[in-house]
């Protein structure tokens, strides 16, 4: 070997690499040495007296190529040119979702599939004994798959082995539409199997725990194909995941027994007519707190952990109206309610309807009303009762009756007279639909103590039925005390900054300026001649200015178009009073 032969080769595409030998390296083993002391990426082997260069990638996208500047060929035993690795992967440390699913396309009695960057194995077989399980090897380990038997509706409750008939119940539906209970021999104690162990048809609330992050609800399923609402096709329909859901009953232990006898029993029909148990317990996770309405943000270095709670509601510009019916019980509600108060202030475009706590007394909302001061939210009170739309009393008893929030019927009234009358009437004075009346009768000597304080409060009004009598903000701001003024703002706001986006990066010169206030100025009498704004002519109603006096020397350099609105809103008539007095004819001679 002469002093100062090269290789130059190229490991998986990547950049040149020189290696300059010296006449030291006259055997294999010593030019070998020389190669793997300085080549990035790839090593040199002896085999059977010559030296092979090799890639560290091992998969058919390993390359090694020699290329033809090399001077010390002939004395290394190379050729120039590339070898181009085996195999039936790309990179054996780094396989793809894509090439597994690939080397799985024959796969006999079932499918893979690639979900979000994972492989998903499905099946073949549907209904509630099909499973999946992949066995345990240093491959299936490498790749992330776990030894699990995998049902239907994920990994089995009872873990790896076969269910146990007289603890796991799983319900499916047959041929004939019918539901049935499988992997089930025997029945539970005090319930006599009915005829080939079927179930009458039914309404099921079904929940899917399609992962750690994610449970998907359906309401008022059906059973029967012919059913609108029928389990196959909706679950199938809202998310293709949830298509082979089934519901299962799992009896851990003797304490639950007579709550899954109850339920079974209720099922059947054998149980005593009109009678509800309320389940306790389960493994479905602890007490919802208020951080949990509050929930988290998206991870942006991680697509698969998705936003939560609130901030889940903050990824979307098109809510006009929150609301949490459930805040009001947990364990906290005075937290609840102000993570959804600072949600709706943070978003800017969006007000919060808030409930008090159940039961709360006239002192008790006043305690509850006085920790908060946001001209983005409006707390509504007592709480409403109606019917429970779940449930038929049985002939002669009387009907199953419900306490719920506020907050739902309210958000639907602000829609409804959003769309009859405009976002800039009030929404009080309204009917409340679907009750049956309210928590606690609101007089006018209490409503004359709340309305004052910012608590709105709903009342049976003689003659005119159940209303929302009352449109306050929970704001000590009197240019922000009415909803209808702060949803107006709202509403303004968003709209011209939608409305003007084609502005953004025009040139910021006086042009846009005319364009940008004629765009507003038309806008804005559109609401005028609605009868959002106060004024018996335009230019008492609203301004718009949009030049150098809105806007600095600094404000142009920095890309900033400033452009100054002013409107009077209509407020509403909240205390209508009429004077009226005697009047006695002068009597003439």
């Amino acid at each position: 070997m002469a002093d100062g032969l090269t290789l130059v080769v190229r490991i998986d595409g990547g950049p040149e690499q020189t290696i300059t030998f010296a006449a030291a390296d006259n055997t294999a083993a010593a030019v070998a040495a020389h190669i793997n002391s300085v080549l990035v990426g790839g090593a040199a082997v002896v085999t059977g007296g010559q030296v092979q260069l090799r890639s560290d990638r091992q998969g058919t996208t390993s390359r090694v190529e020699v290329l033809p500047a090399s001077t010390a060929r002939d004395e290394t035993g190379q050729q120039a040119g590339a070898a181009i690795g085996t195999g039936n992967v790309g990179n054996i440390d780094a396989v793809t979702a894509a090439e597994v699913v690939a080397l799985l396309e024959d796969l006999d009695g079932g499918t893979a599939t690639v979900e979000e960057g994972r492989v998903r194995i499905t099946s073949g077989t549907r209904g509630g004994t099909s499973t999946v399980q992949i066995h345990a090897t240093s491959t299936a380990a490498g790749l992330g798959f776990d030894n699990a038997v995998h049902g239907p509706g994920g990994k089995l409750p009872t873990g790896n082995d076969v269910p146990n008939p007289g603890q796991l119940f799983v319900v499916e539906l047959d041929p004939d539409g019918r539901q049935r209970f499988v992997n089930r021999t025997t029945p539970l104690p005090g319930l006599a199997p009915s005829p080939d162990d079927t179930i009458a048809i039914l309404t099921l609330s079904v929940l899917v725990n399609v992962d750690d992050e994610r449970v998907d609800g359906y309401d008022t399923l059906g059973a029967h194909p012919d059913d609108r609402r029928y389990a196959g096709r909706i679950l199938d329909a809202e998310d293709p995941e949830d298509e082979n859901a089934v519901v299962w009953l799992d009896v851990d232990d003797a304490a639950a027994l007579e709550s899954a006898e109850l339920l079974l029993a209720a099922l059947r029909g054998s149980g005593p007519t009109g009678h509800a148990e309320v389940l306790g317990g389960g493994a479905d996770g602890g007490v919802i707190s208020p951080d949990d309405l509050l929930g988290r943000e998206a991870d942006p270095d991680n697509p698969d952990l998705k936003a939560t709670g609130l901030e889940a509601l903050g990824e979307y510009d098109d809510i006009a109206i929150v609301a949490a019916p459930d805040a009001a019980t947990l364990s906290h509600p005075v937290v609840a309610a102000g993570y959804l108060i600072a949600h709706a202030e943070r978003q800017r475009y969006r007000i919060a309807v808030v409930d008090g706590p159940p039961g709360a007394s006239i002192t008790q909302i006043r305690q509850f009303r006085g920790q908060f001061d946001s001209k983005y939210a409006a707390l509504y009170y007592p709480w409403i009762q109606v019917l429970d739309p779940t449930e038929r009393a049985a002939q002669g008893a009387p009907p199953r009756k419900l306490l719920l929030p506020a907050s739902g019927f309210v958000a639907g009234i602000y829609a409804r007279s959003d769309v009859e009358r405009g976002v800039h009437k009030a929404p009080a004075n309204e009917v409340v639909r679907g009750l049956t009346q309210f928590e606690l009768n609101i007089n006018k000597p209490r409503n004359d103590v709340l309305n004052p304080e910012g608590i709105n409060a709903l009342r049976f009004l003689e003659g005119r039925g159940n209303r929302v009598w009352g449109a306050r903000t929970m704001s000590s701001d009197p240019e922000w005390r009415y909803v209808n003024v702060r949803r107006l703002f709202i509403y303004l706001e968003h709209s011209i900054d939608k409305g003007t986006q084609w502005a953004v990066f025009e040139p910021n010169n006086r042009r846009l300026w005319d364009n940008i206030r004629q765009t507003v100025e038309d806008f804005l009498l559109v609401m005028w001649r609605d009868g959002a704004l106060l004024g018996d002519k335009p230019e008492d109603a609203y301004f718009v200015r949009c030049d150098r006096t809105t806007m600095t020397q600094n404000d142009l350099d920095n890309g900033r178009l400033i452009c100054l609105v002013g409107v009077a809103p209509v407020k509403p008539a909240e205390f209508v009073i009429f004077r009226v007095g005697q009047w006695t004819a002068e009597s003439k001679v």
